[in-house]
C-alpha cells in the first residue's frame, strides 16, 4: 500500500500552514474581532432605544445602559478564558463545547437550547427590521490567530467592541429621547408618522438594510452548521447530505455545492421571512428575545464556567457576590420578559395578519 503523508500538524504542533489542531492556519486579530463584535451587537435594538430611554427617563435610562454594558463586558471577559479546555488546552469551537468541558451534563443541552433558540429569534427580528426598512424605503473568536493567546486578544476585542457600541448606543437613544421626549417613537426611522427629508430616512434604511442583511449572516451560520452536522453524523451515507458537485466559476476556482444545504438554507429563510410578516409587532418582539437570551448566555453561563475553571468555594464571598449578580440579572430578565409578553399579547389582540407595526 502506498503511504501517504500529510502537511497538517501532528501531536497539536502549529506549523506555518496548520494550527495546532489541524485547521489552516488562523489569521484573526484584535481589530477584526471587534469588528465582527460590532456588528453583532449594534443590530436592530437600536431602533427603539429613544423609546427605552423615554420609559427610564434621563436618569436611570443611562445607568441601566451603562451597567449591562459593564455587566456584558465583564462576563464575556470570563466566556473569553473559556476558549480552551481547562485541562487539555485543547479548543471550544463552540459555546456549547466550551460548557460541555467546564460544567458537562444536563448543562449542555440547555445550553444548545437557549443558544438556537437565541440565534432563530435574532434571524426573524432582522428580518422583521429588514422588511420594515425595506417597505419605507422609496415608495466564536475560532479565527483568532493564536499569538498573542487568543483569550488575551479576545478580550481586548470584546472592551473595544462594548465600548464602542456603548457610545452608539447612548447617543442613538440620548439624542433621540431629547428630540422627542415621552414621545419617542418605537422605531426610530418608521414610527415617526412622517417621513420628512425622504432622502435622509431613504439613506438611513439603505444603510439599515445593508448592515442587517450581513449581521443575519452572522447568526445564521451558526444554525446552519449546526442542523448540517448533525444530518451529516445522522445519515452519512446520504447522497442528498453529503454530496458535492462542483460547479466552476467565471475566474476560475471551483465552488461546491449542496443539494441539502441549498435545500434547507432556502427553507429556513422562507421560515423566518414568513414568522417575521406574521408577527410584526418590532418593539415588544426585540424586547423578548434580548429578555430571554441576557441572562442565561450573557450570565448563568459564564460565570457558572469561571467558578468551575477557578475552583471557587462554594458559599465563598466571591462565590456569593457572583450568584448574586447572575440572580440579579435574572430577575431583570424575566421582569423584562414579562413587560414584552405583555406588549406582545396586547399587539395580538388588534393586529392584521402582514401589516408592519413598529
Amino acid at each position: 500500500m502506498e503511504k501517504t503523508t500529510s502537511l497538517r500538524p501532528q501531536n497539536g504542533i502549529s506549523t506555518d500552514k496548520f494550527d495546532d489542531d489541524g485547521h489552516p492556519k488562523r489569521t484573526g486579530t484584535v481589530m477584526t474581532a471587534s469588528a465582527h463584535i460590532i456588528t453583532a451587537v449594534i443590530g436592530s435594538g437600536v431602533l427603539s432605544l429613544a423609546w427605552a430611554i423615554a420609559q427610564l427617563g434621563w436618569i436611570a435610562g443611562p445607568i441601566a445602559l451603562i451597567l449591562f454594558s459593564i455587566i456584558t463586558a465583564f462576563t464575556s471577559h470570563m466566556l473569553a478564558d473559556c476558549y480552551r479546555d481547562p485541562v487539555t488546552g485543547t479548543r471550544n469551537y463552540t459555546y456549547m463545547d466550551a460548557v460541555r468541558s467546564n460544567l458537562g451534563g444536563i448543562k449542555v443541552k440547555l445550553c444548545g437550547v437557549a443558544q438556537y433558540a437565541n440565534l432563530v429569534g435574532v434571524t426573524i427580528g432582522y428580518t422583521i427590521t429588514t422588511a420594515i426598512s425595506m417597505a419605507s424605503f422609496p415608495a466564536l473568536q475560532n479565527t483568532l490567530k493564536s499569538t498573542p493567546p487568543e483569550n488575551v486578544a479576545m478580550k481586548k476585542a470584546t472592551l473595544i467592541g462594548i465600548s464602542v457600541s456603548t457610545m452608539f448606543y447612548m447617543s442613538c437613544g440620548l439624542v433621540g429621547y431629547a428630540a422627542f421626549g415621552n414621545h419617542a417613537p418605537g422605531n426610530f426611522l418608521t414610527g415617526f408618522g412622517f417621513y420628512e427629508p425622504f432622502w435622509l430616512v431613504d439613506i438611513a434604511n439603505v444603510c439599515i438594510i445593508v448592515h442587517l442583511v450581513g449581521a443575519y449572516q452572522v447568526f445564521c451560520q451558526p444554525i446552519f452548521g449546526f442542523v448540517e452536522s448533525w444530518s451529516s453524523k445522522r445519515w452519512p451515507q446520504s447522497g442528498f447530505i453529503a454530496r458535492e458537485y462542483p460547479i466552476a466559476m467565471p475566474f476560475g476556482g471551483t465552488f461546491n455545492s449542496n443539494l441539502f444545504r441549498f435545500v434547507w438554507r432556502t427553507a429556513y429563510v422562507i421560515f423566518t421571512t414568513i414568522i417575521a410578516m406574521l408577527l410584526p409587532f418590532f418593539n415588544d418582539f426585540l424586547g423578548l428575545l434580548g429578555a430571554s437570551a441576557f441572562w442565561p448566555l450573557t450570565v448563568y453561563f459564564p460565570v457558572e464556567m469561571y467558578i468551575s475553571q477557578a475552583k471557587i468555594r462554594k458559599f465563598s464571598s466571591t462565590w456569593i457576590w457572583l450568584q448574586l449578580l447572575s440572580l440579579s440579572c435574572l430577575i431583570i430578565s424575566l421582569v423584562a420578559a414579562a413587560g414584552s409578553i405583555q406588549g406582545l399579547i396586547k399587539a395580538v389582540q388588534t393586529y392584521e395578519p402582514f401589516q408592519s407595526i413598529s
